[in-house]
């Protein structure tokens, strides 16, 4: 089996090639080596736009296309809609019964995202507790990564803070010791001997060694069925059932492809490539880009480290052009328009078999639902699964 991950994003706006070259690329490396899923996080969007429902709707799909134009494959991966799997909420709402408010207000985010949105009134419970959602929709799928950038780990640390309180207060079965005694009781008694002196040795010393042969056993004795492995397990530990799975953080390098006035590349600051950008504004866009201040005139010598084209050149110039361009704005001998056009034309080709991908999504739109639709259904069932689990956990499943 393949260990499993679980990315999404906001359906805010039409992507752009910073999402393309800080996520989608990775998320398309990541369909070949793992068992993928990804969702279109409608609900997180309502976190920031509640008053601007209309606008989620229209990006929703939109958004998707530009997934399958990156190179998403819905045979290699799962592509669904979140707000489409209810158990999302019903995990969320369970979480929230036993999560202290304390860990939601410490989230970086929190604090500094209702600076950076002034404009929007961010005092509502949705917006505190979309960690916790982002939680429920990590947990829900068992996965075991969750690629992420630097300034998301302190997500997924909660998510993992999150599923171990919820073991904790949870994973105790109903007359725990009974069922342990009559777990080791299906093995010989020697065999019950050493794992309860390694069980001694491990949590009174941390002894790992001891632990490991002791798991090692239990994971292969033939006279134990799987519930019997799990819950000797947790009784090594001195933990109980494993429920939720705690995930891990899969950091992601930081696109380094800035926006076009050399800040971070977003639809709000206006200074954005839209991945499926035509042509004609892509040119505009680029060829008005800011220089160097000290190249007033084509005449005046530049420092490329002053000018976010440069930036681009980083990106998508190999080492010769690099060279060139470098040269060329430090001795005055291009000038910036020169310098310009070869980031136009690699930004072209990048985009080419982009635009091929996602023209048959345009002409025939069904073909994108349907991918979503198929997902979904495909999310759902794992979904369900794990809202048995976790009733059953609870005291829920009468």
């Amino acid at each position: 089996m393949k260990e499993r991950v679980l990315s999404g994003m906001r359906p805010t706006g039409a992507l752009h090639l910073g999402h393309y070259h800080g996520a989608l690329k990775n998320w398309v490396r990541l369909q070949s080596e793992m068992d993928c899923f990804y969702f279109v996080a409608d609900w997180h969007a309502l976190t920031t736009h509640y008053e601007n429902r209309e606008v989620i709707e229209k990006n929703v799909y939109e958004m998707v296309i530009d997934w399958l134009a990156a190179g998403l494959d819905p045979n290699a991966c799962t592509i669904f809609l979140q707000s489409r799997i209810p158990e999302h909420a019903e995990l969320f709402t369970l979480l929230a019964m036993g999560t202290p408010l304390g860990w939601l207000e410490r989230v970086p985010t929190y604090k500094d995202q209702q600076e950076k949105l002034k404009d929007k009134d961010l005092a509502t419970y949705g917006f505190l507790g979309y960690p916790l959602l982002q939680a429920a929709d990590i947990l829900i799928y068992k996965a075991k990564h969750v690629p992420v950038g630097e300034d998301q780990a302190s997500h997924v640390e909660l998510t993992r803070e999150a599923a171990r309180r919820f073991n904790h207060l949870y994973g105790r079965e109903i007359n725990a010791e009974e069922k342990v005694q009559t777990s080791l009781a299906k093995l010989p008694k020697d065999s019950v001997k050493r794992f309860e002196k390694s069980r001694k040795a491990y949590q009174e010393t941390g002894d790992v060694q001891a632990m490991e042969g002791a798991l090692g056993y239990i994971g292969t004795a033939p006279e134990l069925d799987t519930q019997d492995r799990e819950r000797l397990g947790g009784y090594f530990k001195g933990t109980g059932k494993v429920i939720l799975t705690e995930p891990h953080a899969l950091l992601t390098e930081t696109s380094k492809l800035p926006g076009l006035d050399g800040a971070k590349m977003s639809k709000s600051y206006n200074n954005s490539i839209a991945i499926r950008e035509d042509r004609a504004t892509l040119e505009h866009k680029v060829k008005r880009m800011p220089t160097d201040p000290a190249r007033q005139k084509r005449t005046d010598v530049g420092n490329p480290d002053k000018c976010p084209v440069w930036q681009f050149h980083i990106v998508y110039s190999d080492a010769g052009q690099r060279e060139w361009v470098a040269q060329g704005c430090k001795t005055a001998g291009i000038g910036c328009l020169e310098c310009k056009q070869p980031i136009i034309d690699a930004i072209l080709r990048e985009q080419q078999p982009m635009l091929e991908r996602a023209e048959p999504y345009i002409t025939n739109p069904k073909i994108v639902r349907d991918i979503v639709d198929a997902g979904t259904e495909k999310a759902r069932i794992t979904a369900r699964e794990t809202m048995q689990d976790v009733r059953s956990a609870m005291g829920l499943n009468y």
